[in-house]
């Protein structure tokens, strides 16, 4: 099922459908979105993850290296469900 998210890339306000057969997780859907090779970034986190004894540390990695980035609320969109009745 394929889902939007909702993204601001250097302050910009974006909207992107989002499928967990493409992607592992959305903030990979965003970078792919604006052409960002994420090879040195998943390379850091796997560091992270063999380091810290728990996810908030790689949580913590993973938000403040996509903000440098350039990137900002997250999320997803939220169906209403009057819509789909």
């Amino acid at each position: 099922m394929a889902r939007r998210i909702t993204y601001k890339f250097k302050k910009q306000a974006k909207e992107i459908n989002f499928a967990y057969d493409k992607f592992n997780n959305i903030h990979e859907a965003v970078a792919a979105a604006e052409g960002i090779d994420l090879t040195n970034y998943h390379m850091m986190e796997q560091q992270v993850m063999m380091t810290s004894k728990g996810k908030s540390a790689v949580r913590d990695f993973r938000d403040n290296e996509f903000a440098k980035m350039g990137f900002s609320d997250i999320y997803y969109i939220k169906d209403d469900p009057k819509e789909n009745s």
